[in-house]
């Protein structure tokens, strides 16, 4: 059994492309470009708010003014609708107690920023005790990068044999790879199955029950 978990959170616990989609199209609109599905943007998140907005805009419009100025209604806009339409994937609360209840230590790895994503983490899971909740950070590199597992590392004290990484797409699965720990993709996300086999992990699971059997019973 593994001792710590680190969980990636959009797509992996929270199912939020609806906000995240919605705040974009605003921001968008906003600025009087077209808008998008809520299925396009399945493509466009998992690397950050910038990069998610700059794939938003058209390929001619995304120079740096521009980008700035929709990131500039989209942050404040999100800030306030981001718990609007977004909700724990179904059974992800009840795994996450029985983890809790077993000791093993959880983490969360997101490429959401920060503020963002101890707010949603504390709303939906207010029984939880993460022993870190890290977005992304001010001068700190996002996702695949390894720093943000190395810094949950420091605060876990546990060899990396005895973690497990869990998210929903080839970022996470890269991310695992390069902090040097085992990875699980999950694929109810934001991505297709097949993007997470193509980074070989150890596991893919297409269920939460799934996943709860290879947490709790591995």
């Amino acid at each position: 059994m593994n001792d710590l978990i680190i969980f990636d959170l959009d797509g992996t616990l929270l199912d939020t492309i609806a906000d995240l989609a919605n705040a974009s199209n605003y921001a968008l609109r906003e600025l009087d470009f077209p808008t998008h599905s809520v299925k396009d943007y399945h493509q466009m998140v998992g690397n950050g708010i910038t990069n998610l907005l700059k794939l938003a805009l058209p390929q001619d419009n995304r120079d740096d003014k521009t980008l700035q100025e929709i990131c500039n209604l989209f942050v404040p806009y999100y800030n306030i609708h981001n718990a609007d339409a977004s909700a724990p994937y179904p059974g992800i609360v009840h795994l996450l107690e029985q983890l809790q209840h077993k000791g093993i230590q959880m983490a969360v790895a997101s490429n959401k920023y920060q503020a963002a994503t101890e707010k949603l983490v504390a709303h939906y899971f207010p029984t939880i005790h993460f022993i870190a909740v890290f977005g992304q950070r001010e001068g700190i590199a996002p996702k695949p990068d390894a720093h943000i597992i190395e810094d949950i590392l420091k605060i876990a004290k546990i060899d990396k044999s005895k973690v497990l990484y869990v998210g929903d797409s080839g970022i996470d699965m890269q991310t695992a790879k390069n902090g040097g720990v085992a990875s699980c993709g999950v694929s109810w996300g934001f991505r297709p199955r097949m993007d997470l086999e193509q980074y070989h992990p150890e596991f893919i699971v297409d269920s939460v029950e799934e996943l709860h059997n290879l947490l709790l019973k591995h």
